[in-house]
């Protein structure tokens, strides 16, 4: 295993101007009795907390019954003072899910929550409290630490206890992050999870199973069912109790490859159109993860999470408004994968923003060209010159940013199933109205991985380099059972402001790193 040398955790100040008027309670649950688990609300998928801001953050769970979700908010994990918020009932309309927003944090410090549930006619009645640890962001400069990954129990490669379930998570949780940024496809809703798959070493990668991951989703429930079954795994419920997340989606939260509109020709669906399975799977993704969403947002999934003076991430949805998947020729922008609305903000932000460094967080890569049958899924399509098709959304975003000075831009993905550093250069580039840039991709966290060399083409319209790529030696051994699973780690430092990105390998080990200097 190697040597893991976490940025230390910062202590938190509850009081004064920190805690505002909030009640501080004094801890009873030492002189409780022991609680018997019949009659009482129990939660059951473990917590999660996300969203996280200098001053708010969601905390989420899961109850076995209705229940009254309450969250106790201490300076330390001792629990000895408290804040206790009360949080929504948690009813069969959200699966028994529900999220508390958490206000009046203090900025950059560590936050010890316990979640609590409390029987809603009597709430003297709880069940045992289960605790949590979050980060908030800083206000200032501070030192900042985030992994990121994509690709959880694709292509069959589910929870296999006896090799360690999504060991990939234990080996984050270690770096002690401030946050979790995923990619998308958390969940393989289109893939089925067989008992048993074979490998090639003679021995056998032996799944958990549930009936939701027996065939693929269509209903809500079995959207809902994909979330629980990753919930299983004892790893990703300590990291998820740790680490705070910012979520993003991909394809596999709905159907491989979907785009609006699209209507399916695959005999495994009976529900055929897409915008329906689409809008079961965007409840499902908010109902079990820790958003933050306002009933004003429609779902919506790209916003912007802001680290202090250093870092804003920008979350960007390139699924839920993608144009048709064609061969990507077109002269003329009709589309693309941001949408005009999104493409808007985009820019608002980008230009708005005073950090040093801005992650945008996509769920596709930019110059790696993935077929779709005769059609290209994601922005690429090959070198034919100056930019075509989806390519036209992402000049026009790349002049934009030259155009107003907007420093720092560092693009962060996943989606094809191995981890890489690619440098964007004009000199290098067909289209050259630009300034430098990079972009990282990491993953799977458990999924099969990509066959060494670079298995997706690269297309040379914004001048890219290969810098590092890393997957599977060969396809006998490209899945998780040989350990070909990747992440990658960014840290900035508060004083250099220099950003270093180490790409990552199941056990932590280093595979590559750069040190990006600050931008003048």
């Amino acid at each position: 295993m190697p040597q893991l040398s976490p940025l230390g955790r910062r202590s938190l100040l509850l009081g004064g101007a920190a805690a505002g008027s909030a009640l501080l309670l004094p801890d009873r649950s030492a002189a409780a009795p022991l609680l018997a688990r019949s009659g009482r609300p129990v939660l059951t998928d473990g917590i999660q907390s996300g969203d996280v801001s200098a001053s708010a953050a969601v905390v989420w769970a899961r109850a076995d019954r209705i229940a009254r979700m309450y969250v106790d908010i201490s300076p330390t994990e001792t629990f000895r003072r408290v804040r206790r918020v009360r949080g929504p009932l948690l009813g069969t309309r959200t699966d028994l899910t529900g999220k508390t927003l958490l206000r009046g944090l203090p900025a950059g410090q560590d936050v010890h929550y316990r979640v609590v549930l409390a029987d809603p006619d009597d709430d003297s009645v709880t069940g045992e409290p289960q605790v949590g640890r979050l980060c908030t962001a800083p206000v200032g400069s501070s030192d900042i630490r985030f992994v990121w990954s994509a690709d959880l129990g694709g292509q069959g490669w589910g929870i296999n206890p006896s090799r360690g379930g999504y060991r990939i998570f234990e080996s984050m949780r270690r770096l002690d992050p401030d946050f979790f940024l995923c990619s998308g496809d958390l969940i393989y809703a289109d893939g089925v999870i067989p008992s048993e798959k074979p490998l090639s070493d003679g021995t056998v990668w032996r799944n958990l199973v549930t009936p939701a991951k027996s065939k693929v989703a269509e209903t809500l429930d079995e959207y809902r069912g994909n979330y629980r079954y990753n919930l299983l795994d004892d790893n990703l419920r300590r990291f998820n109790a740790e680490v705070a997340q910012i979520n993003s989606w991909d394809d596999h939260e709905v159907v491989n490859n979907w785009y609006p509109g699209e209507i399916l020709d695959d005999s495994r669906y009976t529900e055929k159109r897409v915008d329906v399975l689409a809008a079961r799977a965007r409840r499902a993704f908010h109902e079990y993860l820790p958003t933050r969403t306002g009933s004003d947002d429609d779902g919506r999934i790209y916003r912007v999470q802001r680290y202090g003076e250093l870092l804003d991430v920008f979350v960007i949805d390139m699924r839920s408004y993608k144009d048709p998947n064609t061969p990507g020729l077109e002269t003329v922008s009709d589309g693309g994968v941001f949408g005009r609305r999104q493409l808007a903000w985009l820019k608002e932000q980008l230009k708005a923003s005073r950090a040093t460094w801005k992650v945008l967080a996509a769920d596709m890569p930019l110059s790696l060209v993935v077929p779709d049958g005769a059609a290209v899924e994601a922005l690429a399509q090959g070198d034919h010159g100056n930019p075509l098709g989806r390519e036209l959304e992402i000049a026009e975003l790349l002049s934009y940013a030259k155009r107003n000075r907007i420093t720092g831009m560092v693009w962060l993905t996943g989606d094809v199933h191995y981890t890489a550093a690619h440098h964007y250069q004009p000199s290098r580039a067909a289209f050259t109205d630009f300034d430098p840039f990079w972009e990282f991709v990491s993953g799977p966290l458990n999924a099969a991985v990509g066959v060494e060399p670079v298995p997706n083409p690269v297309d040379s319209t914004f001048g890219p380099e290969v810098v590092f790529s890393q997957g599977a030696p060969s396809l006998e051994v490209s899945n998780p059972g040989f350990g070909y699973q990747y992440f990658g780690e960014v840290s900035i430092d508060s004083d250099s402001r220099v950003m270093t990105v180490r790409l990552r390998d199941i056990d932590g080990g280093v595979a590559h790193t750069l040190d990006l200097p600050p931008p003048d």
